[in-house]
């Protein structure tokens, strides 16, 4: 099963990420990426009547056929947005596996792309020592955890910034997919690349990255339902 289909309290962890979004009241459109093996059954748990929205909220919410991995499918939703909403400012990309990220952190992110900034990430403090190790497990060196953050998502765009990222990186919008593979692990790390600032907002406990097992019956515990 695609881990956005998990169910946390019975409810798919890509339609909580969703609601985040859209509770946030900061968010006028959702476009979820999706493979093709899975875009019958995504649109179901979105479309009216489905019971997980009030009528007319899923006019709100699209499902769009993704890439062959996270990068394509993000690259994929944000040329297809930018199609569908021209007028659009603002993107923030997101990841269903952070279903739990509160609504205040997306209002956050849109008050500092709406107060100037043109990249902004939410943050956490690095709570464990960190060390560098080789190849064999010994170990290299400590890294001074004072000025590490754990990144989480949603992040915050420009749409035009975010857009020239993703092209910087190879991306072909005609064929859908890079050119090489793309070696950063978030869009921040591609805004880095183009040597703009990013910058970043206090992270939330409750948008960790639902991954394991473990993680899966924390997110049953918190989630409250």
């Amino acid at each position: 099963m695609p881990k956005a289909l998990v169910r946390v309290g019975g409810v798919p962890l890509v339609v909580r990420a969703v609601r985040g979004l859209l509770d946030s009241g900061s968010v006028d459109h959702v476009l979820v990426a999706v493979r093709d093996a899975d875009l019958a059954v995504v649109r179901a748990l979105f479309a009216n009547g489905s019971g997980q929205y009030p009528a007319g909220e899923p006019a709100r919410i699209e499902v769009v056929t993704g890439g062959a991995d996270r990068a394509s499918s993000v690259a994929a939703a944000l040329w297809y947005g930018t199609r569908r909403y021209p007028e659009a400012d603002t993107v923030l990309v997101h990841d269903a596996a952070r279903a739990l990220t509160p609504p205040a952190l997306v209002s956050s992110l849109v008050a500092a792309i709406a107060g100037g900034a043109d990249a902004v990430i939410p943050v956490l403090p690095v709570a464990d020592t960190v060390k560098e190790v080789d190849a064999a497990g010994s170990v290299l060196g400590t890294a001074d955890r004072s000025v590490l953050r754990a990144v989480q998502t949603p992040q915050a765009f420009r749409v035009a910034l975010l857009r020239r990222a993703y092209q910087q990186a190879g991306y072909d919008p005609d064929k859908g997919s890079f050119g090489a593979a793309v070696v950063a692990t978030d869009d921040a790390g591609l805004v880095e690349r183009l040597g703009e600032p990013v910058h970043t907002v206090p992270g939330d406990p409750l948008a960790f990255k639902i991954t394991t097992p473990w993680d899966l019956r924390i997110a049953e515990l918190m989630a409250g339902d």
